[in-house]
């Protein structure tokens, strides 16, 4: 972690509020034609000026988003890097990422459910930024069971999303935080059988019944009604699993921790195919935080070992 007031801290700032500020501003951009560029001012928002600015640090480009207007070398580029997808989302371009956390050998926690903190203070961090930039975030009952977490933002600048839990089953208390705390909205997905007619809330949640036999879907297309263009689905495994089953996952952030669990709860579970080549091989993009390694993942680009993003096969970098 940077110790305060460095000139580190100070970049990794500015380069927050350039992310929160693009994030804002996507939506008023998505009938735009062409190139527009932007400046950031003191009170955090985009200031638009001409393309070939010197004080550009951002530009809007029609039909991709957002890109950075930095030099490749500041210091600032590397945040914005990882998080201008997310903000470059629309409710013409959506987005819906998954996350999870896993050990070296493929674990999000013990057998016993312990998993706080398979990863380091730096991932924390980053799913509290990834709640900040989205309008809904959404976690299975086992999270909520194993963790009890509020899901607020409370470790990063930037409002708190909207919290959905996950629980078709329906086998969750309302004892647990987020169910009774009033920082933000929640909705209490469940299958509709299990839905009395007359019930409207669970504790201070909204309930919502979704038809069990497409409840992945049925949980997208409720946030889609709602406006929510970038849905962040945070875990745990399960949950990550059933919407990546299901396609529904644009990215997918894995964050891998150097620990080893020997058994546990796994981390994604699919389908197995019969073939090496019929697995899904995406595109990526990795990221050091902390002594994490980070994948940002791209589900919805054509895959192939060919398609693959990063350093080609020959290369050999030590990166930590």
């Amino acid at each position: 972690m940077t110790a305060p007031g460095t000139a580190a801290e100070h970049d990794l700032n500015v380069a927050w509020t350039l992310a929160l500020a693009a994030a804002r501003q996507a939506e008023r951009l998505a009938d735009h034609d062409g190139v527009a560029a932007f400046t950031l001012d003191a009170d955090g928002t985009l200031r638009p000026i001409p393309d070939n600015h010197p004080s550009a640090l951002l530009a809007w480009r029609s039909g991709r988003g957002w890109e950075s207007r930095m030099s490749p070398d500041d210091p600032r580029v590397a945040l914005l890097d990882l998080y201008l997808p997310i903000c470059s989302a629309t409710a013409a371009r959506p987005i819906t990422v998954g996350h999870l956390g896993q050990s070296l050998d493929g674990f999000i926690a013990t057998q016993t459910g312990d998993s706080q903190f398979v990863t380091g203070p730096e991932n924390i961090v980053h799913l509290h930024r990834m709640r900040a930039l989205c309008d809904a975030v959404v976690v299975g009952a086992g999270t909520i069971a194993a963790d009890d977490p509020l899901l607020t933002t409370r470790h990063v600048a930037g409002p708190t999303p909207l919290r959905v839990v996950f629980d078709p089953a329906r086998r969750l208390s309302s004892s647990y935080r987020v169910f009774s705390d009033p920082s933000a909205p929640t909705l209490y997905v469940c299958a509709s059988a299990l839905v009395d007619a007359a019930e409207a809330c669970f504790g201070l949640a909204t309930i919502v019944g979704v038809d069990e036999a497409a409840a992945v879907a049925g949980v997208l297309h409720v946030l889609r009604q709602r406006g929510c263009r970038r849905i962040f689905v945070e875990g745990g495994g399960v949950t990550v699993s059933a919407f990546l089953e299901a396609g529904l996952l644009d990215r997918l952030h894995m964050a891998i921790a150097p620990i080893i669990i020997g058994n546990g709860r796994p981390a994604i579970r699919l389908t197995a195919p019969a073939t090496l080549r019929e697995c899904q091989r995406p595109r990526y993009r990795v990221f050091r935080m902390g002594g994490d390694v980070l994948f940002d993942c791209e589900l919805t680009s054509a895959a192939g070992a060919e398609q693959s993003a990063g350093p080609e096969s020959s290369t050999v970098a030590r990166i930590i």
